[in-house]
């Protein structure tokens, strides 16, 4: 089967998905196989908006931001997304696809402002729309910005890409025994205080029915097979 089950669709990656084996900063082989994965899709007709964070560069909740102003830090983090942005939309131009940056601070010589029917307008024209500065303000993670932004576009799906195959009933690396949920309810997943998401980015998930599927970004052909509805990773919804 190669029909997508989802039109139009959000996906979330980590600053630090970018990493691969590095310490820091972009592994170029990593974007690359990012790259490749997103083409799959982008053939098959779907539309794709992008959130990326800033980790591998700067977090304004790690080490390295103790000690600074919460907001200084968490603008220095958005900085790092336009970063990544931009490296992620370049690598897919060298790939022949046809990607926007939008930033949700005002840098204009460098990338466009965010504008929700310019975005609209990118996505129906099948181009893809990278998402950066996180929500624009400081103490909102990029995950709250991922539920946003699929949530302004009318995303049918959030896929939140991590370097773990799903949602488990306990942290894998420590209780190996842990099983993984195909599919998990919103309720279900609060009682039982397991991580999905930040908390405002999950709340925003859950009160605007907007599934989250959880799965590797590591994983060869793993967003393919999300896209085509198969039994991949963990489902959260209402």
């Amino acid at each position: 089967m190669t029909i997508p089950v989802y039109k139009r669709v959000l996906l979330k990656l980590s600053g630090e998905a970018l990493m691969g084996d590095d310490a820091y900063g972009i592994n170029r082989a990593t974007i690359d196989a990012m790259v490749a994965d997103v083409s799959e899709i982008a053939q098959l007709g779907v539309e794709l908006a992008i959130v990326i964070g800033g980790g591998n560069i700067f977090r304004g909740v790690a080490p390295g931001a103790q000690g600074m102003d919460r907001a200084t830090a968490d603008y220095m983090g958005m900085l790092a997304t336009v970063m990544n942005s931009l490296a992620l939309a370049d690598a897919m131009r060298q790939a022949g696809i046809v990607a926007r940056v939008m930033s949700a601070i005002s840098i204009e010589q460098i990338v466009e402002p965010y504008v929700r029917p310019k975005a609209l307008q990118y996505l129906e024209e099948g181009k893809i729309v990278v998402f950066a500065a996180g929500t624009g303000n400081p103490f909102f993670t990029t995950d709250t910005a991922a539920a946003l932004r699929g949530s302004e576009i009318g995303a049918q799906i959030v896929l939140k890409a991590t370097k773990v195959d799903g949602v488990y009933s306990a942290d894998p690396k420590l209780f190996p025994e842990a099983t993984r949920y195909s599919s998990i309810s919103f309720d279900d997943a609060i009682s039982q205080r397991l991580q999905v998401m930040d908390a405002t980015a999950f709340a925003l998930c859950r009160d605007q029915k907007l599934p989250i599927k959880v799965f590797s970004i590591v994983k060869p052909g793993a967003l393919k097979r999300v896209i085509l509805g198969e039994d991949e990773g963990t489902l959260v919804h209402v």
